[in-house]
């Protein structure tokens, strides 16, 4: 679901006065926002850091140095290329430089044309067959830099861009 921040920040209102009582309510919080909006807006760092009485450094710390968190619009189609020492030992770092040119943005970027989002992650869980890639929910073990352009293909959306 996105929302329009640009006219109402209400919604960001509304989540953190929900959460700000739980014992540690900065990551849950973040994680509504995101999962409510799809990312964090810059501007709604104040806001939660007022909230919770805490300065915005302090927040921002804490979303940059999670990697799930997002401070931009993300593309339709969520790529993660996992990074786990498995799935390098079986290709993962020239598969992640792949991906990068064939998309034309580094890790955390978005297509121009809003289509793909490129994330890195740590573990998929599927050690066995990596270099492993999860597309939006859908896991995909042993992508070679072929598959991955096969697999660009059947998750294009538009005729722009790749």
């Amino acid at each position: 679901m996105q929302i329009d921040f640009s006219s109402d920040l209400s919604n960001v209102v509304n989540i953190i006065d929900t959460l700000k009582h739980k014992e540690g309510a900065l990551l849950p919080i973040l994680h509504k926002i995101q999962k409510e909006i799809g990312y964090i807006p810059l501007k709604t760092i104040d806001i939660i850091a007022k909230k919770l009485h805490q300065t915005p450094a302090e927040i921002h710390g804490v979303i940059s140095f999670y990697h799930q968190f997002r401070t931009s619009v993300p593309g339709q189609h969520k790529i993660q290329i996992c990074r786990s020492e498995a799935c390098q030992a079986r290709g993962s770092r020239s598969l992640e430089t792949h991906a990068k040119e064939r998309l034309e943005i580094d890790y955390h970027g978005t297509t121009e044309d809003k289509n793909f989002s490129l994330d890195m992650v740590y573990c998929l869980g599927n050690c066995a067959t990596g270099p492993n890639v999860r597309i939006n929910d859908e896991l995909f073990g042993r992508v070679s830099n072929d598959k991955f352009d096969t697999l660009l293909s059947k998750y294009k959306t538009t005729s722009k861009g790749i």
